[in-house]
């Protein structure tokens, strides 16, 4: 299992499968010819010379000579990692730059789908949030946006959670309200600018909808803003 998640991992970084395993077998092993890659991942000799090149290439591996036998190494998991990372950043900054000039199209009502992408908009709202940040989620999923939720925090910005339990976030700027009813909802205001509010999370749908429009954006503020009187009210603040 642990092999297994770590090659789904190793795709991540732009390996195929078979990189992944051979990779892995390097790291494990630390040194292999074509053929002993083959013997011990049980890829076959021809795709395991082949896919010891490709790795090669990527950045994964280097070439060590050892007498008549040509060997590889793996590259240091931190180096190959920061390698990709400083690629697909320079590829970012490529595809911005060339990109065709966008159309002016007033934004909609958009529906997600899928808990990692719900996730994944979330993480972006809160990391372009410029003054402030309201979150609606259960604690045991605020988890994911902790990074998020933390820089938010350090940088001063106004940072409301409305969630079901004590979540560790400090700072001048940092309300939590822990009596939140536990359940799926999930909710994102950023900046007055967008909203985002949905389910996420076991036996939910997990479907969000999101927009920028000024409506619906000031809709889920009052919605909001009710639920935090009505959870002061439950607390005796006033």
């Amino acid at each position: 299992m642990e092999h297994a998640a770590y090659t789904d991992r190793l795709m991540e970084f732009g390996l195929t499968r078979q990189e992944a395993t051979l990779y892995y077998c390097l790291l494990d092993e630390g040194k292999c010819s074509g053929y002993e890659a083959a013997k011990l991942t049980g890829i076959s000799r021809s795709n395991a010379y082949g896919g010891l090149a490709s790795l090669a290439d990527k950045g994964g591996a280097r070439l060590l000579e050892e007498g008549h036998t040509r060997k590889y190494v793996a590259v240091d998991v931190e180096e190959f990692c920061s390698n990709r990372i400083r690629k697909l950043q320079d590829t970012e900054e490529w595809l911005k730059r060339n990109a065709p000039e966008k159309r002016a199209v007033e934004e909609g009502y958009i529906t997600i789908e899928g808990e990692q992408n719900i996730v994944d908009k979330v993480k972006h709202l809160l990391s372009t949030a410029r003054e402030r940040a309201y979150v609606v989620c259960a604690c045991g999923r605020l988890t994911l946006f902790e990074k998020e939720l933390a820089a938010l925090a350090g940088a001063g910005k106004k940072t409301v959670l409305l969630t079901d339990g004590g979540f560790p976030l400090e700072g001048e700027q940092v309300k939590v309200y822990p009596d939140m009813q536990e359940g799926n909802q999930i909710g994102v205001i950023v900046d007055s600018r967008s909203a985002l509010t949905g389910e996420m999370g076991p036996d939910s749908r997990n479907t969000c909808l999101y927009s920028g429009q000024k409506n619906f954006v000031e809709l889920y503020k009052r919605a909001l803003a009710n639920e935090i009187e009505l959870l002061k009210y439950r607390k005796g603040e006033k």
